[in-house]
């Protein structure tokens, strides 16, 4: 089967609202937003192995408006977001938004892939990075009032502090999943 073999796949797109960083559209029956200008995401799973305590992840939480709560994360940023980006590197944006976010410089950034998180109303997509040899350079928190919390869990406690959070009304991302797999398919 092909792209055109689809229903609504060969109906010209349409844009139906555009903002600074999203875009409205719709093609046939479908409507969906997308990430205006070309913008697109870079995700960094960060893994510190540093100490005798084990290997921990590093996680932020932030408001989000659109959930009206504070959300779990994995560290993340807009590629290209700002003029002075146009044509960035997404490991470039990834190494900046993990320093910016979480306070972490990555001493080797590994590519596993481009994903998108939900297909159905979105077609924007990310590139999840993997960061090696950590070191704490910073406090984090991000930049222009993003109110950043930074928490390093270990792997191990993983589950339980998400159930944690989720039972303290936190909305958890989808891409938490990384860090279940295992446990969801044990």
């Amino acid at each position: 089967m092909t792209f055109s073999d689809h229903h609504d796949a060969d109906k010209p797109e349409e844009v139906m609202w555009e903002g600074r960083f999203i875009t409205a559209k719709r093609r046939g029956r479908w409507e969906y937003v997308g990430r205006a200008r070309g913008i697109h995401a870079a995700v960094i799973l960060a893994i510190d192995t540093a100490g005798n305590d084990g290997e921990h992840v590093i996680l932020v939480d932030q408001y989000r408006v659109p959930l009206g709560s504070r959300c779990i994360e994995l560290p993340a940023g807009l590629v290209g977001d700002h003029d002075d980006c146009a044509g960035e590197d997404a490991a470039v944006a990834a190494a900046r938004e993990l320093e910016e976010e979480t306070g972490y410089r990555a001493g080797r950034m590994d590519t596993i892939g481009e994903f998108h998180s939900s297909p159905g109303m979105v077609s924007e997509s990310f590139t999840l990075f993997r960061a090696h040899d950590l070191e704490k350079v910073g406090n984090g928190g991000g930049v222009d009032h993003e109110d950043i919390v930074v928490h390093r869990v270990p792997l191990s406690g993983i589950g339980q502090a998400i159930d944690g959070w989720r039972t303290q009304g936190y909305a958890i991302d989808v891409k938490m999943l990384t860090l279940l797999g295992a446990r969801l398919l044990g």
